[in-house]
């Protein structure tokens, strides 16, 4: 074996925070990959925390089986499913965002750590955020900070992370507004986007005391690569790369989050980036020699 092209994909392994090691067996812990229905949890309340597309998807399915759930907000991207009569998606592909190059981001590790998009992926491609939640009666908290048996201090950042996001769409519906005007595309005029009115919230709680039995991690994922033993790691356990490229000759990597466009790590954007590895693989195999670099 001459090369070898890691396509593992950007989420391997749930993300789970450090503080979930202090709560209480008592509760329990869950993680989206172990979850199938609600009935499979203990009876009570679940705290679900995360808020982008699994946390926001999950936290509407338990509440809707008529069990009160509290979700744990952090950093987030609201966008609406539809907008002027387009998939939003198909907005985003238009306006070049999924394409833009690695090249062209001002901070590339902050575009790395942006959140999912809270969006869900259902036929009738219906808008599921915040505001649509907490409209069903799901409570809103800041992000989960620290715990210690069975309470739980969240930072009081609800309103500013919420105001973050309210700002980001807005850009966003703007680049489109402006390109449906000049394109004279799409005359369809845009739906109200609902304002998230929040209510009082709660900093810390006592999970017993508020009848949770149950905490779903929807915190992300990892990468691990415990099965390539090569020097080839950073200080994060990040395999790396150029563009998919690796110091190491004839390893490379596909499918990770903006590793040459922003949609390097979609199904629908991992093609072009295959292309690109296909030629500079094919060189370095037709010159054994050369120094995949």
């Amino acid at each position: 074996m001459r090369a070898i092209v890691v396509a593992t994909g950007y989420s391997d392994r749930p993300r789970i925070p450090s503080i979930a090691r202090q709560i209480s067996p008592r509760i329990r812990q869950i993680v989206p990959r172990a979850y199938r229905n609600p009935q499979q949890l203990p009876q009570g309340g679940v705290l679900v925390a995360g808020a982008s597309a699994t946390g926001i998807q999950l936290a509407e399915e338990i509440n809707r089986s008529g069990r009160p759930v509290t979700l744990s907000v952090g950093s987030h991207t609201r966008l609406p499913r539809l907008y002027r009569g387009r998939d939003i998606m198909w907005w985003l592909d238009r306006l070049g965002m999924l394409a833009k190059p690695v090249a062209e981001v001002r901070d590339l590790d902050a575009a790395r750590r942006q959140p999912s998009l809270q969006l869900i992926g259902t036929p009738e491609r219906r808008t599921l955020d915040l505001a649509g939640l907490e409209g069903q009666g799901v409570r809103l908290v800041g992000r989960a900070a620290a715990a210690g048996d069975t309470r739980i201090r969240f930072d009081g950042d609800l309103a500013d992370t919420t105001t973050a996001a309210e700002r980001r769409l807005r850009r966003v519906l703007a680049k489109i507004d402006r390109a449906a005007a000049s394109e004279g595309r799409c005359p369809i005029d845009p739906l109200p986007i609902p304002n998230l009115i929040l209510s009082a919230e709660a900093t810390e709680i006592d999970l017993i005391d508020q009848g949770i039995g149950t905490i779903m991690w929807a915190t992300g994922y990892r990468r691990e690569y415990p099965w390539l033993k090569l020097d080839v790691f950073d200080a994060q356990g990040e395999i790396l790369n150029d563009g998919g490229v690796c110091p190491y000759p004839g390893l490379y990597v596909l499918g990770l989050n903006f590793m040459r466009h922003r949609s390097s790590s979609f199904l629908d954007g991992v093609g072009r980036d295959a292309e690109a590895l296909t030629a500079h693989l094919a060189m370095f195999l037709a010159a054994p020699h050369r120094a995949a670099a």
